[in-house]
């Protein structure tokens, strides 16, 4: 069983920074792909970034530029670095990790942590 530990998350000033941390629950190397999802009242779950096993990143286009994904394979930790925020980042964020096992996808979540971007 894989556990995935968000932290980080708070309330800042449009503008501000925060750094999110995903640890998880022994080596990341297993999995493919890490990454961060954000979900704010009435909308979908989206992506916001993820990072391969090979340090292959990608963000979505309205975070670009402002967040940056990375990770540290000696603490099995992914980060979300989160500069310039606006009100509009405001959201619970999950990890995720993706990879196969025996041949089947599997997919983790973590419990989330809030964001609150005040204007």
């Amino acid at each position: 069983q894989v556990q995935l530990v968000e932290s980080g998350g708070g309330l800042v000033q449009a503008g501000g920074s925060l750094r999110l941390s995903c640890a998880a629950s022994g080596s990341i190397f297993r999995f493919n792909a890490m990454g961060w999802y954000r979900q704010s009242p009435g909308k979908q779950r989206e992506l916001v970034a993820a990072i391969t096993s090979g340090g292959t990143t990608n963000h979505a286009d309205s975070v670009k530029g402002r967040f940056t994904i990375s990770r540290d394979n000696a603490k099995n930790t992914v980060y979300l670095q989160m500069n310039s925020l606006k009100p509009e980042d405001t959201a619970v964020y999950y990890c995720n990790a993706q990879g196969t096992a025996w041949g089947s996808p599997f997919s983790y979540w973590g419990q989330g942590t809030q964001v609150t971007v005040s204007s």
